[in-house]
């Protein structure tokens, strides 16, 4: 098939099948690199980096064409991928190809999501901490307090973005105790709710492949009466452990 003409997506990894990155959908995710934020619990911290994979994208397509009819979708994930500049393309040429379109992203560039919000089906927005936490934000980011600060801000405009495109999307959240005590994630379920979040996960964190893990997580966080009230706020709530 023919390549695109346009400024060529970086890809920093792929995984060929997946079951969970895009919920009701086998996908195939394509990882972009680059990262300014440094949390503590992420499992591609090698991706923060601009490396490679060696994958050129033109390939990558290429290969995408004869998985048609195998694969649901493709999720573009990161890093961060609303960093590069050719992101929209690449939604693009995969619209084409007949698949499903989602995004990971933390939400940290709203202004880039205009552009990509008509190219997508869905998105799984990272919610790190209470919208108007900036300590806390800056604890899980390793941004300081200022930056931390707008970091917060950005998350907000993205969820509103989202919320006002009428785009399936899905709230995430990676906890750990020694971030998240219950304080933080009754406020979090509050706050969500609030701007019209329905659809929130919780995700465990795991110390496996982190650059700086935390300790293993007991299976008695969250409390079952603190699930019971996070639920409450928001009956759709749903925990990952794995």
């Amino acid at each position: 098939m023919s390549k695109s003409a346009g400024p060529e997506l970086a890809v920093a990894g792929l995984t060929r099948f997946s079951s969970v990155d895009y919920p009701g959908y086998l996908s195939a995710v394509v990882f972009i690199p680059g990262c300014p934020w440094r949390c503590s619990y992420c499992h591609n911290p090698e991706m923060q980096r601009r490396v490679s994979s060696g994958i050129q994208w033109p390939d990558l397509l290429d290969w995408l064409h004869r998985r048609k009819g195998l694969l649901d979708a493709v999720v573009f994930s990161g890093g961060e991928a609303t960093l590069d500049p050719a992101l929209p393309e690449a939604l693009i040429a995969v619209r084409a190809l007949g698949f499903k379109v989602g995004l990971h992203t933390a939400g940290m560039l709203p202004h880039r999501l205009p552009a990509l919000l008509p190219v997508l089906d869905w998105v799984g927005l990272d919610i790190k901490s209470t919208l108007d936490d900036a300590r806390l934000m800056g604890r899980i980011t390793g941004l300081p307090t200022a930056a931390a600060a707008r970091a917060g801000a950005a998350v907000k405009a993205s969820l509103a973005l989202l919320l006002e495109s009428g785009i399936a999307f899905e709230c995430r959240s990676t906890i750990h105790p020694q971030l998240h005590d219950e304080s933080a994630l009754l406020t979090m379920a509050r706050q969500l709710r609030a701007a019209g979040v329905q659809h929130w996960a919780l995700q465990i964190a795991r110390p496996e492949g982190c650059a700086n893990p935390l300790p293993p997580v007991g299976l008695d966080y969250p409390s079952p009466s603190l699930l019971d009230a996070l639920r409450w706020q928001m009956p759709e709530l749903i925990l990952r452990r794995d």
